[in-house]
C-alpha cells in the first residue's frame, strides 16, 4: 500500500478565516488529457474532511487542484470580484504526503508545499 497523499487547506487572508464552503477539484494530468478524481468542499477549518488523495489511491504523477474562489467570495458578499477559479498544476514525484495550502484574497493568492 502507498503511503503518498495529498491534502489542503485554504485560508482566507483578507478576513484572516479559514475559507469554509470552497469547492475544490482534483485532477490527474496525462499529456492534455485532465482527468476528474474528486471533489470536495472545504469545512470551518478550510479543510477537507480527508484527504483529497488518500493513500489508497495515490499515484505520483501530475495533478491539478481547482480551487473555486470566486464562488467562495461571492457567498461571502465580496462585490467586485476579480479571481474565479484558482488552478494550481503540481508534481507529485516521490511516495510522501504532499499538503498543497492556497492562501487567497478578493485580488491575490499564493500557494506552496506545505507540512
Amino acid at each position: 500500500m502507498a503511503a503518498g497523499y495529498l491534502t489542503t487547506h485554504v485560508l482566507d487572508t483578507a478576513q484572516g478565516v479559514p475559507a469554509s464552503g470552497m469547492t475544490v477539484v482534483l485532477y490527474r494530468l496525462t499529456g492534455e488529457d485532465r482527468q476528474e478524481l474528486r471533489r470536495l468542499v472545504t469545512n470551518s477549518d478550510g479543510r477537507t474532511d480527508g484527504a483529497i488523495l488518500p493513500a489508497d489511491s495515490f499515484a505520483t504523477g501530475d495533478y491539478e487542484l481547482e480551487f473555486h474562489v470566486g464562488a467562495y467570495l461571492l457567498a461571502q458578499g465580496t462585490e467586485p470580484r476579480f479571481l474565479d477559479i484558482v488552478p494550481i498544476r503540481f508534481r507529485m514525484a516521490e511516495d510522501s504526503h504532499y499538503h498543497v495550502p492556497l492562501l487567497v484574497s478578493p485580488y491575490s493568492y499564493s500557494t506552496y508545499r506545505g507540512s
